[in-house]
């Protein structure tokens, strides 16, 4: 089963974003739990929540990603950017149980000058603070392109701040194929190698959810920038054969290409062609 969607603006709620979903061909979707440059999250609407769950049940929709903040840096040197993202992250985590069962995404943080080991630590500690035995919601760490600071550009930095993690169970990953191509990892040529790495190192299991971005950069150029579906330097055949791996089967894919609302459902029936 293809679960294919992209990102959407939460600022109608719920249904309107499961309504816009399936108006373009898609059967799940990523949003931002607040302004993504950070700000007070608005109220639930439990009536909004309910009428979205039974629109997601009746079109057969798959588990939808919840984006973390840009500014939620849990691995910042100041304490008060540490502790913004804690109180950001536990409010989270506790709107998430409205829908509960899905997953909760995030940049794992720059270490800005620290070390990548300090910053690790510093991850760990929010996380072990936040997550709880009774929560419904997997937490992802997003691979990341290495550009400046960040943590996450490789799969042993992920591995890194789950062993310091003690609920596990709570954890899996968002893997961007954009941010893994600009990381290093050749998805282009070597696909299979790429996964068989990631099992290795993280594991299989832990893979939840796809970013499926075109790069604008060459391979290991660890700049972050994404193209639109067969307009960077991945390409779309690419891009195909790596989402159609036995081992992504099933899990939600979202994209974050540079589009207007009728650009996603162009590229959403693009891959839908071609799957």
């Amino acid at each position: 089963m293809l679960y294919i969607g992209c990102h959407l603006s939460s600022s109608k709620g719920f249904l309107a974003m499961g309504e816009q979903a399936a108006a373009i061909g898609a059967n799940t979707f990523q949003f931002f739990t607040r302004n993504p440059r950070g700000g007070k999250a608005k109220a639930i609407d439990e009536a909004d929540v309910n009428a979205y769950l039974a629109f997601a049940k009746e079109h057969a929709f798959g588990k939808i990603v919840a984006h973390a903040p840009y500014t939620l840096n849990a691995a910042a040197a100041e304490e008060r950017i540490r502790t913004f993202a804690l109180e950001t992250f536990r409010d989270d985590l506790m709107r998430m149980e409205y829908v509960p069962g899905n997953y909760y995404n995030f940049h794992p943080g720059s270490h800005v000058g620290q070390g990548a080991e300090k910053g690790t630590e510093l991850i760990a500690d929010v996380l072990n603070e936040v997550l709880f035995p009774e929560m419904t919601t997997t937490v992802l760490l997003e691979t990341m392109a290495g550009k400046g600071s960040e943590i996450g550009r490789s799969f042993e930095e992920l591995r890194a701040i789950i062993d310091r993690v003690d609920l596990k169970d709570k954890l899996g990953v968002c893997l961007d194929t954009c941010h893994i191509s600009d990381g290093g990892y050749d998805i282009i040529h070597e696909p299979e190698a790429v996964l068989d790495e990631f099992d290795k190192v993280i594991g299989l299991d832990r893979l939840k959810a796809i970013h499926l971005n075109d790069s604008l950069n060459p391979i290991g150029a660890h700049k972050d920038r994404h193209a639109k579906l067969g307009e960077g330097e991945i390409g779309f055949d690419a891009l195909m054969k790596f989402i159609k791996l036995p081992a992504l089967a099933g899990l939600p894919i979202n994209l974050e290409t540079p589009n207007d609302i009728d650009g996603y459902a162009k590229e959403i029936a693009m891959v839908k062609e071609q799957y």
